[in-house]
């Protein structure tokens, strides 16, 4: 298995990064435990969840399926706070020293851990200074609660901010971005990655099947399959060009005998500036195919023929949906 440094912290990840968002949700206990077994049999070292994820039961899967494996200490343990706990209470989301240090004692206990490896901000929150964070974080950071810390899904200039607020406060900064990038969204590559690299941040890159678009079920003139994620959703994917990005993935695919959603898995995992690019499989099916990815090899005509229906820093599909304004609110 290879490993990857983790930015500028000296740890060393795989290239797949598993997460948990379906685990203890859609998935039930015993598969969502076998998957994570199997994913740690087959060397991955990084898992990576959230406290909103099913309202905790993912973490509590997830620190069950850890504790009977035996090995916490190999592992990499990410989990995430930002949003809504409890519809009743006006304080149960966001970014607030109350929530952080709350949520973090709740997802300690429900991971079965004495520590969490990487917590992350979920998602920017522009009402809430970001030093009022970061000094919630860098207290859990001096309390041996929390090892390192990361934001997710957040704009190349507030990750900057929060480097400058912890170098003017003498406080912990954060070591990785979380972001969206696929096929369908490279606006990242404009600014985030070199920031990203410049800066020596580690990047968790998420949804590389753009939501399932990249699974191989979807056809274009087709009627959505039943049950899957987009049948009744709006049109965000359903674009022409973006089955041109589609086909063009599934005949590069064919060529090398893989699945298109190995393929693109393997380019999201082979662009400069990605460190580990987090899965999220459903079922033991998905993520031995998920797993294939890692012997996928991408080469330089492969990435010539895919930037021409997905150019370089464009989106075919917008994908951000984070409080990047002044006066946005969206837990």
């Amino acid at each position: 298995m290879e490993y990857r440094n983790f930015g500028r912290t000296g740890v060393r990840v795989t290239p797949l990064c598993l997460g948990c968002m379906n685990f203890g949700g859609k998935t039930d206990e015993a598969e969502s435990i076998k998957c994570i077994h199997h994913a740690l049999d087959q060397g991955i070292n990084i898992i990576d969840t959230a406290n909103v994820y099913s309202r905790g039961a993912s973490e509590e899967v997830t620190g069950k399926a850890i504790k009977q494996s035996g090995r916490r200490d190999r592992i990499v343990l990410a989990t995430k706070v930002h949003g809504r706990m409890d519809d009743a209470d006006p304080n149960a989301a966001g970014n607030s020293r109350r929530h952080i240090m709350a949520q973090c004692e709740l997802s300690l206990q429900r991971l079965q851990t004495d520590h969490i490896d990487l917590y992350q901000i979920h998602r920017p929150q522009s009402a809430i200074p970001f030093d009022e964070t970061l000094r919630a974080l860098d207290d859990l950071v001096r309390q041996g609660k929390v090892r390192y810390i990361g934001v997710s899904t957040f704009a190349a200039w507030q990750v900057v901010e929060a480097l400058w607020i912890a170098k003017e406060l003498g406080l912990n900064r954060v070591v990785s971005e979380q972001p969206p990038y696929h096929l369908l969204e490279r606006r990242i590559e404009r600014e985030l990655l070199p920031m990203c690299q410049t800066y020596g941040l580690a990047t968790l890159p998420w949804s590389p099947l753009a939501g399932g678009f990249f699974s191989g079920k979807y056809r274009r003139g087709e009627a959505r399959p039943e049950g899957s994620r987009w049948e009744k959703s709006g049109n965000l994917h359903f674009a022409d060009a973006a089955f041109d990005v589609l086909e063009t993935a599934e005949a590069i695919a064919r060529e090398k005998g893989c699945t298109v959603s190995q393929l693109a898995i393997a380019w999201v995992m082979q662009r400069p500036g990605a460190t580990s690019v987090i899965i999220g499989p459903r079922t033991m099916d998905q993520l031995e195919d998920n797993l294939g990815a890692l012997d996928v090899e991408i080469t330089e005509d492969d990435c010539k023929r895919l930037d021409e229906v997905a150019p370089p820093g464009r989106a075919i599909v917008p994908y951000y949906f984070a409080d990047f304004g002044p006066h946005a609110h969206r837990w």
